[in-house]
């Protein structure tokens, strides 16, 4: 007889501390959600996670949770996992220019993971808020796919404040071209294929314009202005960073690259969300939307070794408590997993994978146990507990990464956890 799974003390916790919610609308009443403003307190801060790009269930969460912080707790800015370069436009559309077609022409290039319903919501909802909710990208172009979208604002401005550097650009935009992809997947192993005097080309002309933007910063803000200047160096930052990002990436798939050197990507991410912050009001509030292992405060690992330090982990000692990681995941249905495909729109293909019972040690299991259905684990209070010697002996290790699990001390990754108890892919981003 198939023998019964251990018993699970966190699961006895999450009986008598999950908070239930009651339905997954991203149009129905809020209400159930007001016990998440306990949880977030004063936090400047709410990143909103997926274990998976590509899920109905997480995107309407994550719609819900965004109409609650900004209708509720007055949150001003929703920053999402895309390009900063890219992200200007999108505020702009979001603060009413445009027509509302013009989303789809602006998004048709990019990989759908659920940014253009948050963005159709706060252009709804700025026609009559003050103040309005502004929209920031944070990630490096392309999602490491190509340098083209920044690279390109930058010529653009460089031909009106120091035209003597377009030489230097448009070498480093004649390489870029050559290898650009829809994502990671495809441009690293086509930047792998590059001649070894063409990827250096590239890394030591951006190096060479970025060293150039700090040193000659009064000649270009009075050819131009402070504003005009930092989102410039700020996209010429992204280039750089989408750079080494190519060269991480490209010795992961080698299995010959540098511990952790895929930290780039997250470390900009960080970096982007503070100057955002920055940019706007003393008061400002962000909703931040990205990848469960992009939020987390933890290290990444994966079968034991270090993979790289996360954005959640960067925000959380820049931070404090003001940053509130909010992690999403599911114990049954499907999956979207991901494989390498250069031929592939995005250099991957999705596959929809049914999930199989959780692990034993992970709070998949753990809210399968439990049985609380649709319902947010409140970690800050689980630490809490296990530090007063009077909740808990044992936590959870590990957590679903679509269709695998990411080996992590989930209780101190995350601030909390919401569970699905049911996932499914959504339609239209299945390529075969």
């Amino acid at each position: 007889m198939p023998t019964s799974p251990p018993h699970s003390p966190f699961a006895d916790w999450l009986r008598a501390h999950s908070v239930p919610l009651t339905h997954l609308d991203p149009e129905a009443p809020l209400d159930d959600l007001e016990p998440l403003e306990a949880l977030v307190g004063d936090a400047r801060v709410v990143a909103i996670g997926e274990n998976s790009h590509f899920i109905n269930e997480f995107a309407h969460l994550r719609q819900r949770i965004l109409r609650y912080l900004v209708e509720r707790c007055g949150f001003t800015i929703l920053a999402f996992e895309y390009g900063l370069s890219e992200g200007f436009p999108l505020d702009a559309w979001a603060q009413g220019e445009g027509p509302e077609s013009e989303l789809s022409a602006h998004l048709a290039a990019t990989i759908p993971v659920g940014v253009d319903e948050p963005l159709r919501w706060i252009r709804r909802h700025n026609r009559t808020a003050s103040p309005p909710v502004r929209f920031a990208g944070i990630d490096i172009p392309a999602a490491g796919g190509s340098l083209l979208p920044a690279l390109t604002p930058v010529t653009d401005y460089l031909r009106h404040v120091d035209p003597e550097t377009l030489p230097a650009i448009e070498t480093a935009t004649r390489i870029a071209k050559s290898f650009a992809g829809g994502s990671a997947a495809d441009a690293a192993p086509a930047w792998a294929r590059l001649p070894t005097a063409e990827q250096d080309a590239l890394t030591a002309t951006l190096a060479r314009l970025l060293t150039r933007f700090h040193a000659v910063r009064p000649l270009y803000v009075s050819r131009s202005d402070q504003h005009g200047y930092d989102i410039a160096l700020r996209r010429l930052q992204a280039a750089c960073q989408g750079d080494h990002t190519f060269r991480a990436m490209a010795g992961l798939f080698a299995r010959n690259g540098l511990t952790a050197d895929t930290s780039a990507r997250d470390a900009y991410m960080a970096e982007s969300v503070l100057w955002h912050l920055r940019r706007n009001e003393a008061d400002a509030r962000c909703v931040l939307m990205a990848h469960n292992a992009h939020i987390q405060t933890t290290p990444v690992s994966f079968n034991g070794n270090l993979t790289g330090f996360p954005m959640g982990q960067y925000l959380r000692d820049a931070l404090g408590d003001d940053y509130f990681a909010l992690g999403l995941t599911s114990t049954t249905g499907h999956t979207a997993d991901m494989s390498p495909d250069e031929e592939a729109p995005f250099g991957f293909t999705v596959d929809p994978t049914a999930l199989q019972p959780p692990e034993q040690g992970s709070v998949e299991a753990a809210f399968a146990e439990a049985g609380p259905g649709l319902a947010l684990a409140p970690l800050r209070r689980a630490r809490a507990d296990a530090g007063d010697g009077t909740g808990l002996t044992t936590a959870p290790d590990r957590t679903r990464i679509q269709g695998a699990y990411l080996h992590v001390p989930v209780v101190e990754a995350f601030d909390a956890i919401l569970n699905v108890p049911t996932s499914t892919v959504a339609d239209g981003f299945t390529t075969a």
